[in-house]
């Protein structure tokens, strides 16, 4: 018995260009991802490390996933190395890998350098959809990486602010930063000097640092009343200090708050300042109608993501499916 040729899709950086994806195409295929998290149709394990050398200043990120509504299995590997702007390189490259759920037959590949810009910021929008005030006009935004543009962006679409603040640590990248979001947003942007003077007072308050140590750099003094705060840097920012005055903390996945060295809040579970019991539940859950996002105006929320395999499975799928429409991509022979 001859065995049937298996092929499957790439999809290269300037396919994934040509899509062109919208805001709302964004949005809608990774809120479809959460909610069947959140339905209990998916499968996903903590994110794995892979640090070749510390010389090399960066490491290997693998991400696992399973979603049923999409019949598809995914693995992200996505290298972080914080030099790589000295060489004209993303900080972060990705690929991710498609796969048939059945048969563990390879469906596609695609450059998922930009997947893992947009999907985290679609996560960010999607969480502070839900998390923060309705009315918030102003943004605070610390950190000046591909995941930032998208972060803006898309909590720009949501909320339309009046005011948009931006920080990093070199001046080059936030000047350059301010830019592409005033051109593409229409609006104006402010570049601040200084942390403090980005997210003092603001509505939503997203750290997207890319700290090499532990520093209480982002200050809990600087959190009114009613605010929504999403970390996601790598290594904490956040004041110990930070859980006492919060009245959620919403998280995107239990397993990844269990697992792992990274993240925002890291320090403040090793400390015992927060735990499972102490946290209001999943984004996923509120996505499912299973747990209540914000009640209040008043209330102060925390929302704290790692990064969904899911995410990229469902962006993923989403952009191959339009490929295919739009005949982009290229079939390869596997076997």
């Amino acid at each position: 018995m001859t065995a049937a040729a298996i092929r499957f899709t790439w999809l290269n950086g300037p396919d994934i260009a040509r899509l062109a994806m919208t805001d709302g195409e964004i949005l809608a295929a990774v809120e479809g991802g959460l909610l069947a998290q959140g339905q209990g149709q998916t499968v996903i394990e903590p994110r794995m490390h892979l640090t070749p050398d510390p010389a090399f200043r960066g490491h290997f990120n693998v991400l696992r996933g399973y979603v049923a509504p999409l019949s598809l299995a995914g693995v992200k590997i996505v290298g972080d190395y914080v030099d790589n702007w000295q060489k004209g390189l993303p900080s972060e490259m990705a690929l991710l890998n498609l796969f048939d759920p059945r048969t563990g037959m390879p469906v596609a590949i695609l450059d998922a350098t930009a997947i893992t810009e947009m999907r985290t910021g679609a996560l960010t929008a999607l969480g502070a959809r839900r998390l923060a005030r309705k009315e918030s006009k102003i943004l605070g935004h610390v950190g000046a990486r591909g995941t930032s543009y998208w972060n803006v962006r898309l909590l720009d679409h949501y909320f339309d602010f009046d005011e948009i603040r931006v920080h990093s640590r070199r001046k080059e990248s936030r000047e350059a930063f301010a830019q592409t979001l005033e051109r593409d947003l229409g609006k104006k942007i402010i570049v601040t000097e200084d942390w403090q003077s980005c997210l003092a007072g603001a509505d939503i308050m997203v750290e997207a640092s890319r700290l090499e140590a532990r520093e209480e750099i982002f200050k809990t003094s600087w959190i009114k009343k009613g605010a929504c705060v999403i970390p996601y840097g790598t290594v904490s920012a956040l004041e110990l200090s930070m859980m006492s005055i919060m009245d959620k903390i919403v998280i995107d996945d239990f397993s990844q708050f269990r697992a792992g060295k990274f993240g925002a809040l890291r320090p403040h579970i090793d400390a015992g300042l927060v735990s499972e019991e102490t946290v209001h539940g999943e984004l996923c859950e509120i996505i499912a109608g299973k747990k209540p996002g914000r009640e209040r105006d008043d209330e102060t929320i925390l929302f704290w993501h790692r990064g969904l395999s899911l995410s990229d499975i469902a962006l993923g799928a989403a952009m191959l499916e339009k490929a295919r429409k739009l005949g982009l991509g290229q079939t390869l022979d596997y076997a």
